[in-house]
C-alpha cells in the first residue's frame, strides 16, 4: 500500500478550518457558540427532538464529549432536554427558539466556508472529493 501523509493532511485541515469558522463566526457576530456546538445547533436544525445517542451519531462528536455540552448550552438557552413521549427515560434535545433565531446567519457562514473549501475546484470535482470523504467515512465507521 501506498505511504500518504492523508493523516497528517486531514489534521490541519480540521485545525485550519476550525479556526477559520469561528473568526468568521465571530465577523458575522455570532460569538454565542463554538464550532463543536455549532455542529450539535446544525443537526438539530435540520431536525430537532433528537436522543443524545442519534446526536452523537449525525455530529460525529462522541457521547462523552456530548454529555457536559448540552449542559453548557442549555445553560445559554440554545437548548432544553424535554422527556421523550414514547420512552419517558429517554431525553430528547430540543432547539430553543434563541437557537432557532441564529439559524440564517449560520447558514451564511457555512456558505461562506464551503467557498473558502472549494475555491478553484470545479463542480465534477466537488462531487468526486466529497464521495471519496463518504468512503472514508464508512470505512472508518466500518460500514
Amino acid at each position: 500500500m501506498i505511504r500518504t501523509n492523508g493523516g497528517l493532511l486531514i489534521s490541519q485541515i480540521k485545525q485550519l478550518s476550525g479556526r477559520i469558522f469561528n473568526t468568521l463566526l465571530q465577523n458575522a457576530g455570532i460569538e454565542e457558540f463554538n464550532g463543536a456546538q455549532g455542529r450539535i445547533l446544525y443537526v438539530l436544525w435540520q431536525e430537532d427532538h433528537l436522543p443524545i445517542v442519534e446526536l452523537s451519531r449525525r455530529t460525529g462528536l462522541a457521547k462523552t464529549t456530548l454529555t457536559g455540552m448540552p449542559d453548557r448550552m442549555e445553560e445559554r438557552d440554545f437548548l432544553s432536554r424535554v422527556p421523550s413521549p414514547q420512552d419517558r427515560r429517554q431525553l430528547l434535545i430540543v432547539l430553543t427558539p434563541k437557537a432557532r433565531a441564529l439559524n440564517g446567519q449560520y447558514e451564511e457562514v457555512s456558505e461562506k466556508m464551503g467557498e473558502i473549501f472549494y475555491r478553484g475546484f470545479s463542480d465534477e470535482e466537488i462531487v468526486r472529493f466529497e464521495e471519496m470523504l463518504e468512503r472514508i467515512r464508512r470505512n472508518l465507521q466500518g460500514d
